[in-house]
């Protein structure tokens, strides 16, 4: 894809909207980051029969409760969740009801409504009749579910392509404004408590038996986190003339597939380096003009090895000074939505202009020669964030964001020149 594809017009981020394992609201996201994060816990559900049901979740608190439907079908967690982050996405972009009609919405979802299918499938085993005969019920039903909650009449699109998917999803949102075929674009994603996707990793063996762990020479695979983020996505030119504020642009994005196996990513990681570069490039950017990465960081063996190696191959020398944040040490892998948590995470960053410290590593496998600040947050040295979301079937999204041009400078300016006059322990971020 090409940034200045059909009229080139600049994408900015105008809204945001989370309900995370450190809360509900943005606000409780970023101050959850600047304090090392959560921790996982079992998920209490007695079909959970497996060894390991340790998940990063969202506190029982801050799962809406509603809407309970879309139209005939019954709504998990994670549609519930998506609802609500798109709503406080779209207040807080200041969309008013004629801009929420025109609004296209295109997600991310990998497991959807599968909350709900379990819940039914659990509560009928034994006991047919507390069901009736049921309509036929899709797993598909976040994307909807939203558009219609928002009253969103611009579009509605959902990507699925495992845990790059709501990655794609930001990348294709941004395109769509590009060639004029949209003014604003709500993107994101959510998900929900599953057993079958814990129950996968399981099976496979990449469960960790005590934490999400990215980076660490005893990490022995990832753990599950679940929640929603939601981005609004805007013409430059629109925001600006409704007076819009503006968190980052969305300057770039570029798609690759390893094209090697089901599950595992290439060793060589040439398409992770290719996905890389091919994003830079777009956004016209020179390694050493980036100031962050948010990593896709699994935690699993092999692919934080793979992905260490192919930022040493990208980024050369400047790896050595370049703040990575470790989000799913914060938060667990949050599947399909993992992309644009990255993505929201990057923006709440340029506009801060800071890297949150990194929940601590115990000991850093040496294999894996990138830097993850622990002391404390550091300023952004550039600009610019590199996002990472990586998938089963060799996915791979790469995305920029860099500060808007005057948005919030003075803002962004007086957080950096605090965090380098005051010591890092015990800061307080906003």
């Amino acid at each position: 894809m090409s940034r200045r594809a059909g009229s080139g017009r600049r994408v900015v981020v105008t809204g945001l909207g989370a309900i995370s394992p450190l809360g509900s609201g943005v606000s409780a996201f970023w101050k959850g980051l600047a304090s090392k994060g959560a921790a996982p816990r079992p998920v209490v559900d007695p079909d959970a029969r497996m060894a390991n049901r340790l998940m990063y979740l969202v506190p029982a608190a801050d799962v809406p409760e509603g809407p309970e439907r879309h139209a005939h079908v019954e709504l998990a967690a994670g549609p519930r969740m998506a609802i609500a982050a798109a709503r406080e996405a779209v207040a807080d972009a200041g969309l008013d009801e004629a801009q929420r009609e025109r609004l296209s919405v295109v997600l991310g979802v990998e497991m959807g409504n599968a909350g709900q299918h379990e819940a039914r499938r659990s509560a009928e085993r034994g006991a047919p009749s507390r069901r009736a005969v049921g309509r036929w019920s899709p797993m598909t039903v976040t994307c909807a579910a939203v558009s219609a909650a928002i009253g969103a009449t611009g579009g509605s699109t959902s990507f699925g392509n495992a845990c790059a998917a709501s990655g794609y999803a930001a990348a294709v949102a941004a395109d769509m404004i590009r060639a004029g075929e949209a003014d604003v674009v709500l993107t994101g994603g959510a998900e929900g408590p599953t057993r079958v996707g814990m129950g996968v990793f399981n099976r496979i063996g990449a469960a960790d038996p005590v934490a999400c762990r990215p980076f660490a020479t005893d990490r022995q695979g990832t753990l599950f986190g679940d929640g929603a983020a939601m981005l609004v996505l805007e013409a430059a030119e629109h925001a600006e003339a409704r007076g819009a504020k503006v968190y980052a642009e969305l300057s770039a994005a570029a798609f690759s597939c390893d094209a090697h196996h089901p599950t595992a990513p290439d060793p060589g990681g040439v398409q992770a380096v290719r996905g890389m570069r091919g994003a830079l490039a777009e956004a016209g950017l020179r390694p050493d003009q980036v100031g962050g990465v948010v990593p896709h960081g699994t935690g699993t063996p092999l692919n934080d090895v793979v992905e260490s190696e192919a930022l040493r191959e990208v980024f050369g020398a400047h790896c050595d000074e370049l703040p990575l944040f470790s989000l799913k040490a914060m938060i667990g892998h949050t599947a399909g939505v993992a992309g644009a948590f990255g993505v929201l995470t990057a923006a709440l960053m340029l506009h801060h202009g800071q890297v949150p410290a990194n929940a601590p590593v115990s000991a850093q496998d040496p294999r894996c020669a990138v830097w993850l600040p622990q002391d404390g947050p550091v300023p952004l040295s550039a600009p610019s964030v590199l996002v990472n979301a990586y998938a089963f079937g060799g996915n791979n999204v790469s995305l920029v964001l860099s500060a808007a041009p005057g948005a919030d400078a003075g803002h962004r300016d007086r957080e950096v020149r605090a965090l380098r006059e005051r010591p890092a322990e015990g800061m307080v971020l906003s």
